[in-house]
């Protein structure tokens, strides 16, 4: 059973895989023939490399750590918190009466909702405030993509990150012309070979 789900996911990747290029075919046969007279430039950039290359980047990361140091640091203190109580529940809990025992319990079941509601609420904060300190960075880099893919004449751009290109001719790579309209002079990382 478990292996014919394997096998199952296996083959619906592969599907997929399969529908996406039967379609991107489709895409440019339909755009070379509606736009037979207009020459159609495609060229390709890995998007997530520029990204780590991107001027500003470091103070973006320090910035949000600080930020998610502070929001662990106060989960860490309601962690204590009810470690605290629950030890000192866990000790006294013979002596207690049952007034005092429920109001105790209750308590740390209080602190233990509230934790929890923290969890949720910080994990989506610290999303948004990624998004936040980060979407000024790629809209810059968006920006200049667009702008060297005009002024070289590209119709198209395909982000190769998402390893959707079976080939590319390096000479369509807009790596460098991007690095030098946005003054990075930082040279581009080797690209790790996929395993298949």
């Amino acid at each position: 059973m478990h292996l014919n789900f394997k096998i199952n996911q296996i083959e619906n990747s592969k599907m997929k895989k399969l529908t996406t290029l039967i379609s991107l075919s489709i895409v440019l046969f339909l755009a070379s023939n509606s736009f037979a007279q207009n020459k159609i430039k495609l060229g390709h950039i890995d998007f997530a490399t520029l990204y780590s290359m991107m001027p500003g980047l470091d103070s973006v990361k320090a910035e949000f750590e600080t930020y998610n140091k502070s929001v662990q640091e106060q989960f860490a203190a309601m962690q204590t918190e009810l470690e605290n109580k629950f030890m000192d529940y866990q000790s006294k809990v013979d002596g207690m009466s049952e007034i005092i025992r429920s109001t105790k319990e209750a308590e740390i079941n209080d602190l233990k909702e509230r934790m929890d509601a923290f969890e949720v609420t910080a994990t989506q904060d610290l999303q948004n405030k990624e998004l936040q300190l980060t979407a000024p960075i790629i809209e810059k880099a968006k920006k200049a993509v667009e702008e060297v893919a005009k002024e070289n004449g590209y119709t198209y751009i395909f982000n190769s990150t998402e390893g959707l290109l079976l080939y590319s001719d390096p000479t369509d790579n807009l790596m460098d012309k991007v690095k030098a309209k946005l003054g990075i002079t930082m040279a581009t990382p080797a690209k790790k070979k996929r395993q298949q």
